[in-house]
């Protein structure tokens, strides 16, 4: 037999279930299959790959020879290449980097079973008047969410912004969306397929008449409030002087507008954000960063779980986690520190702001994986 269909790697190892409990030797598993003398093909790249990874994964041997046959591959080829891999010198520099991660990964379990042991583990505090040095000692420097209230007080834009404001003064102003995201479920990994430009007011038209959709969205990248028709929104907003750098706006504050329903899926930055909620309101789930083991993450910030209907049988680590749940409501403002994993629900039609322009350092280096993609 050949290998026809070998298996893309899949993360975690595979989840294969045996009736009988006891361990089963590779002689014996051989001897059971019983199968005839075959020419010996030469195992593909893939199924190379595929072992070395699950065997990383400390998979039992057994269990990958019986899925290799299953899958068409002849058994004395697949015999041949479990046992031999952990000799390959390839195979053992790659163990001593996975035994690494997984120390850096038990310390993360760890802090994750130690935060379980707060009343609080599960909330997001709401806070009023917090000073520059109350808000950089408690919640900026420590990693950790926090609501904000009150401080949205100042802006014009609590009593001037909804959809027919926007059409009325902004209406022919030519801004870009994110357009037929719904023919795609990677939508957000592929952004640039998804750029339109249109205008403003048809824009606004289609949110209001569509109801509850995702399928467009007005989204931070696509830099509307940088073009020059947009910025007179800047002048209805404060920029919080307590927290952020005024004179420092350019590509570090950015619009979002969209109808019920729209999403920003799960996902983290790599910086932190002050979201502002104007109109509207919104649903946001959050994760810590300490979680990440457990959220799939395949390529850049974005993990492969849907956290409103994740699928347990593909992404079973999910199951340790459960997000805090956050409804802002307009006049709020949420800091998400960086490294946090958010997903965002649009439950209204929705304006935000968002902003990166801290008075703190808010720059930082990222080693992100790619593996989702070719």
């Amino acid at each position: 037999m050949t290998d026809s269909k070998p298996l893309r790697i899949t993360l975690p190892p595979l989840q294969i279930t045996l009736e009988d409990e006891q361990q089963v030797s590779l002689q014996w598993l051989a001897e059971q299959l019983n199968l005839p003398p075959q020419p010996q093909p030469e195992l593909s790249e893939s199924w190379k790959t595929w072992v070395a990874v699950n065997k990383l994964l400390k998979q039992a041997d057994n269990i990958l020879v019986q899925r290799m046959v299953e899958k068409g591959v002849d058994v004395k080829l697949a015999l041949e290449e479990v046992t031999k891999i952990q000799n390959n010198p390839y195979y053992q520099a790659a163990d001593q980097f996975v035994q690494q991660l997984r120390k850096l990964e038990s310390i993360l379990q760890i802090q994750q079973q130690l935060s379980l042991l707060s009343s609080q583990s599960d909330t997001v505090e709401r806070q009023v008047n917090l000073s520059r040095s109350e808000f950089l000692e408690g919640y900026y420097s420590q990693n950790k969410p926090v609501v904000l209230t009150g401080v949205m007080n100042n802006w014009k834009a609590l009593n001037l912004w909804n959809p027919q404001y926007i059409k009325q003064h902004y209406g022919t102003a030519t801004v870009e969306i994110q357009a037929n995201r719904n023919s795609d479920t990677e939508y957000e990994l592929n952004v640039e397929k998804h750029r339109q430009s249109v205008l403003m007011k048809d824009y606004v038209d289609w949110i209001v008449e569509k109801g509850e959709s995702n399928d467009c969205y007005m989204v931070a990248n696509n830099k509307n409030l940088d073009r020059e028709e947009m910025k007179g929104l800047m002048n209805d907003l404060e920029v919080f002087p307590e927290y952020l750098n005024p004179e420092d706006t350019s590509r570090r504050v950015f619009f979002w507008l969209g109808s019920a329903g729209t999403i920003t899926p799960l996902h983290h930055d790599p910086v932190n954000l002050m979201l502002a909620q104007v109109f509207g309101r919104k649903r946001i789930l959050l994760i810590p960063p300490r979680q990440t083991p457990y959220l799939y993450n395949h390529v850049g910030v974005f993990s492969k779980v849907d956290p409103e209907n994740p699928d347990y049988n593909k992404y079973p680590l999910y199951q340790n986690i459960k997000p805090i749940e956050v409804i802002l409501e307009p006049g709020e403002v949420i800091f998400i520190p960086v490294g946090w994993w958010h997903h965002v629900r649009a439950l209204d039609i929705s304006i935000s702001v968002s902003f990166t322009n801290f008075v703190f350092p808010n720059y930082y280096q990222w080693e992100n994986p790619s593996f989702g993609r070719s």
